[in-house]
Parts: C-alpha cells; structure tokens; sequence
C-alpha cells in the first residue's frame, strides 16, 4: 500500500512538473519559436477526438473557435490622389467586376472591415491582404469588445494572406489544422463578421479543393497618383508581377463580404482555410465560397514573422494544363499532367535536367491534373528546398526527378531578351501561350492560333493591353499554332517592327511595334 502511494505520489509530481514546464515554456519570448512550434505546444495535450469529417454537432467547434476570430476594422485618410477606395473594396470591385479600367478619381475617406484568426495568445493575426493592404489605421475588435490597434507585420499580394499583430497577451487562439487532409463533402465552418454583423458561424461542406477562380492575378483597376502621372507621362500601365498561388477550398457555407480573413474550420474546431473570396453576380453569397489552404499559409506566415516578406522557390517552368483538346493539338497520348512549354535556362527545372515537350505527371508522389496541385505544393517550399517530381520525358521514359528550387532572381523564362536584330524574342512579349483547341477555334472560327495563357507585367504585351485568354493567329503575316511558331516568326519582321494578329471576344485585332 505504501509502495503505491509512493508510485501516485511520484507520478503527480511528474505530471506537475510538466504542467510547469509547458506553462514556463509558452512564457519565454514568442520571437524564438515559430508559429506552428508554439502551436504544438499550445495544443500538445489535446487528445486525439473524432476524425477530420467529425460527427454533425458544430456547437463545441463553434464555442471553441468564435472568441478566437476577431473583427477588424480598416480606415484610409483623404487624400488628393487616384485610388479608388481601400483595399478591400479594390478587392471586391474586381471580383464583382464593378467599376472596371485604370481612372483617375478623387478619393474620399474610407472605412472597411474584414475578419482575422488569432494564432498565438500574444496577439498574432492571420488574414487576408486585400484587408489590410494600404491602410493608414487598422483597429482589431477582440471577443470581448475591447479595441486594439494593429500593426502589419507581413503581407502578400499574391496569395492574399497578411500577418498582423497586436500588444495583447492571453488571447484566445485556434488551432490550426492539416487541410491536406480535407475531403470534399466534408462538414466546415464558416466564422467572421460578415456585412459587419458581430461573430456568425455557417455551416456546409466541402465543395472541392485545389481551385483556381483567377481573382488574384487580376488587374485593380486602378492607379496611384505616382503611377498615374508615369502614366500620362510615358503611356505605359504600372507594372505589377504576377506570381499568384491559387489552390483554394471550395465550400457551400454561407460567406459574404466581411468575412474575409476570417476562419474555416472543420468539425473538430481546427483551422483548414483562411475565408477569401467568394463567385457571385449579386455580390452576396451564391453557395460558392472560397478559402486559403492552411498548409500554404503556414509557410506565408512563418515567412512573414521571419523576414517581413515571402521568401518564394521556383522550378522555372511555363506549363499548360493537359486535356483531350490539348492533347489533341499537340499531338500527343497523354492527356493529364503539365506540358512544360517553357523552362527558364537559369532555372531548377533546367539543372534538373526538365526539358521542354516533358510533362509533370506527379509532385511527391501526388498526381497532377492542373496547375493549383502543383503551384499549391511549391508554394509552401523556400529557395533551397527539395522537391520530388514524375516526369514523362518526350522519350515516352518516366523519370523521377529531384528539383533543388531557386530563388525569384533565376526565373527568367517571360523576362529573357535574347533579341535579333531584325525581331524581338518571344522573351521579350513578356508571355506564354498554348496552342487553340479545336473548340476555341470553332468559337472564333478560325483555323489556327495560340492562346495567350499568361502577361508578365511590365512587358510588351503589358503595355499594349494584351489580355490572357486572347488568340494569335499570325505573326508577321506567318500562321502559328505554337509557341515555337511564334518564336520562328519573330525574327522575320523588317525594320524592326513586328505585326501580331488575332482575335478576342471583342472581335478581330492588329498591331504593330517598334521591336528595337
């Protein structure tokens, strides 16, 4: 009997001390630990509950999660100048298609709110970017009504996440979860401050996953004043770079504006998704929203707490996703996976030994079906980092390939300007293009041609408006089907101008520049 009180005696101090341990390690300053090491922590002992569909009874998930999505608040002083509302509102005019073109406008003091999720108890935030962007004051209103101000401590356009912080400690937080793990038709949550009501929480299921809606590579439609007066000045748009990473989660759970930055969660009360956007003609919710995968955003936000900004890898590749229709036209079996059209020859893709006409078929042993499986992936991978692809070489071989990534500065496939003198590079268009399908070209009603898949800001077609989605037909008076054919023609131009022709869904165009 004595010895067994002993053991329980032994085991209570054990049990504790670790209790102790834990609370003193949580006390020791934030900035040594990353944001998902301190979440284990925080949560290491949870007991493993249900799976990640859970049982249909939201109320735990939804008590534990509420106190935790805040409400904030964003205002933009008056100012003489040409943008047009905050970032949010610039945000949704283009998802809504309000508005629309560069002007010129007056701006007037402006307010929005949007929604965040504490992570940490001393007050860091994830939400969106088109939030937060270009606010002079964000104010974050906490579960218990009490206002703090926040400050940016990293953001980013092209997946639309921020990272902001407020002096507060002992907040409530949430847990963040696997959304590699999310299924569809799953049951989520939906929690914010939608149409600037306090804390409301929607249900539905998973939709699906891995979506690319095209919000986020989007022009604003609008200019600021430094912007604009090179504008009128030279006649040339801003030049914005697009490396946007869209993989969001789809769902059926009531989301309207407002709640933007705010949290999706599954049945057991983890954070899969950060809410982001939502497709609608009406500009309310239509059943179809979407979110941010955590998984992305844990490296987006690690980034931001470590260096202010993101820190992208890249394989250095232009690809096209295949279908029976682009297969068709390029004459080839397989009609899944990424034909790789382009490889930048400074970049990993290159060193690896990727070539173009190879096709990605799998990344770390996942199967490719369009661009969000692998743009997701490498999104949540750094400069240096390893990934594992599957490789259909042109040889009909498969191949295994390891692909060191690097760094923005080795990306050079739309930017590259290898020019003759009689031409320009294909380089210097500062595009990518994929062959027509026969559907496209029954539409327009042509023969041949080249869609234009991609604009790299700053470039030729930047500047003359060329738009994605527009289709080449001639080159200097030459047909093309492909970007090779674009390539071969350039050069043929005299005196140094080049002629492009084609049609759009504005009917046919022409136009000519000055290739030197």
């Amino acid at each position: 009997m004595k010895k067994i009180g002993l053991i329980a005696l032994a085991a209570s101090f054990i049990g504790g001390a670790a209790a102790i341990g834990a609370y003193k390690l949580l006390e020791r300053p934030s900035d040594n630990f990353t944001l998902a090491d301190r979440q284990k922590t925080m949560f290491a002992s949870n007991v493993a509950g249900v799976s990640s569909a859970g049982a249909p009874d939201f109320v735990q998930a939804a008590s534990a999660v509420s106190p935790a999505v805040v409400h904030i608040k964003t205002t933009y002083e008056a100012k003489s100048g040409n943008s047009r509302g905050g970032g949010m509102e610039d945000m949704f005019e283009q998802f809504f298609g309000f508005g629309g073109g560069m002007q010129r406008v007056p701006r007037q003091p402006q307010a929005a709110s949007g929604s965040g999720v504490i992570l940490t108890p001393d007050g860091y935030i994830v939400t969106n970017n088109h939030v937060v962007d270009k606010a002079d004051k964000i104010e974050v209103i906490l579960s218990n009504r009490r206002k703090v101000t926040a400050r940016v401590i990293g953001k980013d356009s092209n997946t639309d996440l921020a990272l902001i912080k407020v002096d507060a400690s002992d907040l409530p937080y949430v847990k963040m979860g696997n959304s590699d793990n999310v299924q569809v038709g799953e049951w989520v949550l939906a929690v914010g401050f939608p149409l600037d009501l306090q804390t409301t929480v929607t249900a539905g299921i998973v939709s699906a996953k891995a979506r690319n809606i095209g919000i986020l590579n989007r022009e604003s439609g609008t200019m600021t004043e430094e912007e604009y007066d090179e504008y009128r000045r030279t006649g040339k748009k801003p030049s914005r770079t697009n490396s946007s990473i869209e993989a969001f989660i789809q769902t059926d759970a009531a989301i309207n504006p407002g709640n933007s930055g705010g949290a999706l969660v599954n049945a057991n009360g983890e954070l899969v998704g950060i809410n982001a956007a939502i497709a609608s003609q009406s500009g309310r919710n239509e059943g179809y929203g979407f979110a941010i995968p955590v998984n992305l955003a844990k490296k987006i936000l690690e980034d931001f707490k470590k260096y202010g900004s993101v820190k992208r890898g890249y394989i250095g590749v232009n690809f096209v996703a295949l279908d029976a229709d682009v297969a068709d036209e390029l004459k080839i079996k397989e009609n899944t996976g990424l034909y790789v059209s382009d490889v930048s020859p400074n970049g990993a893709a290159a060193a690896a030994g990727i070539k173009q006409g190879d096709i990605i078929k799998k990344v770390e042993g996942i199967a490719i079906y369009d661009s969000p499986d692998l743009q997701e992936r490498i999104g949540r991978m750094s400069p240096g980092d390893k990934v594992a692809l599957t490789v259909l070489k042109a040889d009909g071989s498969t191949k295994n390939i390891n692909v060191t990534l690097k760094g923005e500065s080795s990306v050079a496939i739309a930017k590259a300007d290898n020019n003759k003198s009689t031409g320009v590079s294909i380089g210097k268009l500062g595009a990518s293009f994929a062959p027509a399908t026969a559907a496209q070209k029954t539409k327009y009603g042509v023969k041949n041609g080249v869609v234009v898949t991609d604009v790299v800001s700053g470039q030729l077609f930047d500047y003359w408006g060329v738009k994605k989605g527009l289709i080449i037909t001639k080159v200097n008076g030459v047909d093309v089907n492909s970007a090779a054919d674009i390539e071969k023609a350039l050069p043929t131009s005299r005196d140094g101008r080049t002629t492009i022709a084609g049609v759009s869904d504005e009917g046919s165009f022409t136009f000519s520049f000055n290739g030197n």
